[in-house]
């Protein structure tokens, strides 16, 4: 992507200080301001982006009352959205004021907020600047958490295990334990942020979605129905330009020596994200599961990622000593050079949409083990819609895993997956070039930005 003359226009972005959701904002970040425009971060202390990493924006730090080591687990999130919603109103708007009030600066032209931030449309509409707001999952994770109110008269929530394996109708191939485990009543604290976010998202002036639009055309029309703002599907976001750094960990690049060794198409990649944990057990079974395969692999292991465990996990050295030469363990990996690596032939994944799309982009068939929240719809379109993986949704069992992998990495079933994956590699550096839907979508959200 070609950097374009300054347009002399500011855009103040404001993303949400988790991983899955601070990289795909820096990522947008960079599109804009490749497209023109300055860009301003306001970020809390709590996960601040390094400064350092992205020269070419300014940063603006604010309160965010929590303590300072506010944890991240999957338990926690949701008081944790909430409360950095409650603590940060006013710091977001003082800063904006600033901002705004600044003659010297350069004008701003509006502001882009995850979504998770609907506290900030308040403080858009106070200062009379237009709001436009990022969402990091998919179309139909979206198009599914606008309708929990639907499905909920529908009678699919609350969820009853007799009924899990049941269709639903209106999203299929969902089945009814892929829907979001979001409470069952109005003043369950998930089921109110989630419809505060939607309610805030439809009176903005446009969504951007980390997709692109032949990738989930159904969903894209319910999304554009159902919230009745421009949306724009401009993804694969880290395909347009080279990704900046942003990741909250670092990288360890020693696997990427030990790739280069691999042969082709041999290695299975075994990331469960930033957040997702297992327990001792599960760990235990995932290991000897992975050595029974005999495929070479390249395993994740981060701080946190067993419960209970506060720093990174010892591997048993045995089953080391039994995968000598076949294991390259790390505590986290750089993703993207990693699923773009020649000797990459498959990626275990707790299926958020930011692993989803980044494996789809490379053409890698993917192991699917969703944990929580939009994992399982990812999962699900994986397996039964683009049909380029395969799940674990019983317990994690050796035997099984063993089973999964060989599967996902040898013989024809897997082969069949790669062809579909690499069409849908394809498709997705088709959209991104000009003329392409991204492309096209991305022409629209500037020209929306200017008319402000």
């Amino acid at each position: 992507m070609e950097l374009r003359p300054r347009i002399g226009r500011r855009v103040v972005l404001i993303p949400l200080p988790f991983q899955g959701h601070l990289n795909p904002m820096l990522h947008l970040a960079n599109i804009l301001h490749f497209s023109g425009f300055s860009i301003s971060i306001i970020h809390t202390h709590f996960n601040s982006p390094n400064p350092a990493d992205h020269p070419h924006f300014s940063f603006h730090p604010i309160p965010d009352g929590l303590p300072p080591k506010s944890g991240a687990s999957m338990g926690d999130i949701i008081p944790l959205v909430n409360a950095l919603n409650q603590n940060c109103s006013g710091p977001f708007t003082s800063c904006l004021s600033e901002m705004l009030s600044d003659a010297s600066a350069q004008p701003v032209a509006c502001l882009i907020t995850d979504t998770h931030w609907h506290v900030t449309q308040a403080t858009a509409d106070g200062l009379e600047i237009p709001r436009i707001v990022l969402r990091t999952s998919s179309f139909t994770t979206f198009a599914v958490l606008a309708a929990l109110p639907l499905l909920r008269q529908k009678g699919y929530l609350p969820l009853r295990e007799s009924q899990l394996e049941e269709p639903v109708h209106e999203f299929p191939p969902l089945k009814i334990k892929d829907i979001p485990r979001s409470g069952t009543t109005d003043h369950d604290p998930m089921y109110q942020l989630l419809s505060t976010m939607c309610k805030e998202s439809k009176a903005s002036r446009g969504i951007i979605i980390n997709s692109f639009e032949e990738l989930e055309p159904s969903a894209m029309s319910t999304v554009q129905q159902e919230f009745g703002v421009p949306v724009f599907p401009i993804g694969p976001f880290h395909k347009f330009l080279p990704p900046s750094p942003s990741s909250l960990l670092n990288p360890d690049r020693t696997c990427i020596s030990w790739l280069d060794a691999q042969p082709p198409k041999s290695v299975l990649y075994v990331s469960f994200g930033s957040v997702a944990s297992i327990d001792e057990d599960e760990f235990s079974e995932t290991a000897w599961g992975l050595v029974n395969s005999n495929q070479p692999f390249l395993w994740v292991v981060r701080p946190g990622l067993v419960r209970g465990s506060a720093g990174a996990f010892q591997v048993p050295d045995g089953i080391l000593d039994t995968a000598a030469g076949r294991a390259c363990i790390v505590e986290w990996a750089p993703q993207l050079e990693v699923l773009s690596h020649a000797a990459t032939g498959g990626f275990w994944t707790h299926s958020g949409w930011n692993s989803t799309l980044e494996s789809l982009s490379a053409g890698v068939p993917m192991l699917c083990r969703p944990v929580l929240f939009d994992q399982n719809i990812d999962a699900r379109y994986v397996t039964d819609v683009w049909k380029v993986g395969i799940s674990i949704e019983s317990k994690l069992e050796r035997g099984k895993i063993e089973e999964a992998i060989k599967r996902l990495m040898i013989g024809r079933e897997a082969m069949e997956m790669r062809e579909r994956a690499a069409c849908l590699r394809e498709t997705a550096d088709r959209c991104l070039r000009e003329g392409g839907s991204s492309y096209k979508y991305l022409e629209k959200l500037v020209s929306l930005i200017m008319s402000f």
